[in-house]
């Protein structure tokens, strides 16, 4: 008889995952700029493929447990301007958008503001089918200039709108980074196009939340200063090995 695999992962711990993708990432990009092919390389960003889909998955989450979701919105969009400059400091790319393209002009947490809002405009119950619609056409393009373009805000509304069936949130989760990453493959960069679909290795790792937050009430805090604080240092790190240039699409 084939045992159920235990849920033994809280949110605190996935986050804590997350968190160190994230940073092992954006330090092989400031590090290692441009699109490499050595294979180390490839698997450290393999490694930051994980950051994403956890993130969306708590927002989702974060949806349903909020006492407040204009205070989340709100904390989320704030969160999203500070962290803007942040980003673009990280990765040398100018503060005001579009002077040097329509990709990577801010970061994720751009995308992932709206992908809450995007939840809140569908599961309204005064807005029309239509208004839901024309709203979510105006949410994707107005997210769509962030890191992970609105890939994340459809990944949070397939996540919020499939909550409590596993299978389908994954299934969703896939068929839009499929989408996401054949752009990449034909505007950017061919191999980092694939390397985008190695967001499947996050979904053991989801199978095994258990539905808990985890005993430390700090990790909001800790994740929200955290993220500016450290694409700072890859800022910093960015400048002294290789001068104000950027090191990826959307760089100076």
């Amino acid at each position: 008889m084939k045992l159920a695999r235990k849920a033994v992962l809280s949110g605190n711990a996935l986050k804590l995952i997350a968190i160190a993708a994230m940073t092992v990432d954006h330090l092989t990009w400031v590090i290692f700029p441009g699109y490499q092919t050595n294979v180390g390389i490839l698997l450290l960003h393999s490694i930051g493929r994980l950051t994403a889909p956890i993130m969306c998955f708590f927002i989702a989450e974060g949806y349903y447990y909020t006492h407040d979701r204009k205070r989340y919105a709100a904390r989320l969009f704030l969160f999203a301007l500070i962290s803007h400059f942040a980003y673009n400091f990280a990765f040398g790319i100018p503060f005001a958008p579009f002077r040097t393209g329509i990709f990577n002009q801010t970061g994720v947490m751009w995308a992932l503001a709206w992908g809450l809002a995007a939840l809140c405009v569908l599961n309204s119950v005064e807005l029309k089918q239509w208004h839901k619609t024309g709203l979510m056409i105006l949410i994707c393009a107005i997210s769509f200039c962030a890191d992970w373009s609105c890939i994340a805000v459809l990944v949070i509304v397939a996540f919020g709108t499939n909550r409590g069936d596993f299978k389908k949130q994954m299934g969703w989760m896939m068929a839009f980074v499929t989408m996401y990453a054949a752009v990449y493959f034909f505007c950017i960069d061919k191999v980092y196009g694939v390397l985008q679909i190695m967001v499947a290795l996050s979904i053991p790792l989801l199978s095994l939340y258990n539905g808990e937050r985890g005993r430390w009430r700090g990790m909001k805090w800790f994740f929200y200063f955290y993220y500016p604080l450290h694409l700072v240092a890859c800022g910093l790190i960015r400048i002294a090995l290789h001068g104000a240039g950027g090191v990826l699409v959307g760089g100076m």
